[in-house]
């Protein structure tokens, strides 16, 4: 498998060749086509209770929120994916997508990371005031793609690691990470739209637990790819929400229908959905991606967490 290519234009490209992201054309008619449905300003949830260490051969994936996760295995590494606390997944305190729900469980309550892994720039999944939070309270290594380590240096974190697709990077303790092709896109400004490389994460750790974490892609061959290298996955936390209008979207973020079809495609035993009912980035209602997938999924063991709440689920043990 080769790494991302690039343009002309020295900008990344899609697994499939592709532009990534989108033009400012397309987002301002996006923009001023309507909000579609009406989202509640804020959401309140049962609260849950902090994540309990996992018992041996299982691992506890704590749901935050949007792509947030604390993934932590037992004899294994402690993860934090795209880690955002903060009101806005923007560049401005007053303005930009802002949270209907607030996190499900406290920074504080977390076990601390090991690693942190981000899968691209764009303001939901790439926080620098979050980044900046977790410098302060012990300094994680980062792991992320190419182009990003110079952004996320500015929060104070340091040790950062910037990976091409399909590059390793092993973890103190014989734990192997791997980035990944999506088809997506990166931006955080007008002005350097995919100049920054995009990607998702497969874990295995030394005791032979696998874990996918998609970030963020529009369906492609590329996940079939990475089943059939990577796969079987024990867990895999696939994006369902922020898909309406399908004109705009269907280029950058999977559906429900096609999340389920990402789940057969990555051999996962179980999924957990993400992407939905935090940030208001697209038109569809907030509870609408949830229960499309509940109406769809079958007996396909594809979990919808509650907010906070904390899976554990057992992991295969390969030879």
């Amino acid at each position: 498998m080769t790494g991302a290519r690039r343009g002309p234009d020295g900008r990344f490209l899609n697994p499939d060749g592709s532009n990534g992201g989108k033009r400012l054309g397309e987002v301002l008619r996006l923009m001023f086509g309507g909000d579609g449905k009406r989202w509640p300003r804020r959401q309140r949830d049962a609260p849950q209770p902090p994540p309990a260490p996992p018992p041996t051969g299982h691992v506890a994936v704590t749901a935050i929120g949007h792509a947030s996760f604390c993934i932590a295995f037992a004899g294994g590494p402690v993860l934090l994916t795209d880690p955002v606390w903060s009101k806005r997944a923007s560049p401005f305190r007053f303005i930009g997508p802002r949270r209907a729900r607030p996190p499900g469980q406290a920074l504080a309550a977390l076990p601390r990371p090991d690693a942190v892994l981000v899968s691209h720039n764009h303001y939901d999944h790439l926080d620098l005031a979050t980044l900046r939070r977790l410098a302060a309270a012990g300094a994680p290594a980062v792991l992320t793609g190419l182009g990003n380590a110079a952004l996320v240096r500015r929060s104070g974190l340091h040790d950062v690691t910037e990976l091409d697709w399909w590059q390793t990077h092993m973890l103190p303790g014989g734990h192997r990470i791997t980035y990944l092709p999506m088809r997506h896109g990166s931006a955080r400004n007008l002005r350097d739209r995919c100049r920054a490389l995009w990607g998702g994460f497969a874990v295995e750790t030394a005791a032979g637990a696998r874990l996918f974490f998609c970030g963020d892609t529009a369906w492609g061959p590329h996940l079939e790819q990475i089943g059939a290298r990577l796969g079987p996955f024990d867990v895999a936390l696939v994006p369902i929400g922020a898909y309406d209008p399908r004109w705009f979207m269907d280029s950058v973020h999977m559906d429900p229908e096609e999340a389920l079809r990402a789940h057969r495609a990555l051999h996962a035993r179980t999924s957990i959905a993400m992407h939905f009912g935090v940030f208001k980035l697209t038109r569809e209602a907030i509870g609408e991606p949830a229960e499309r997938l509940a109406a769809l999924r079958g007996d396909v063991d594809f979990r919808i967490p509650a907010f906070g709440e904390t899976i554990t689920l057992p992991f295969d043990t390969r030879d």
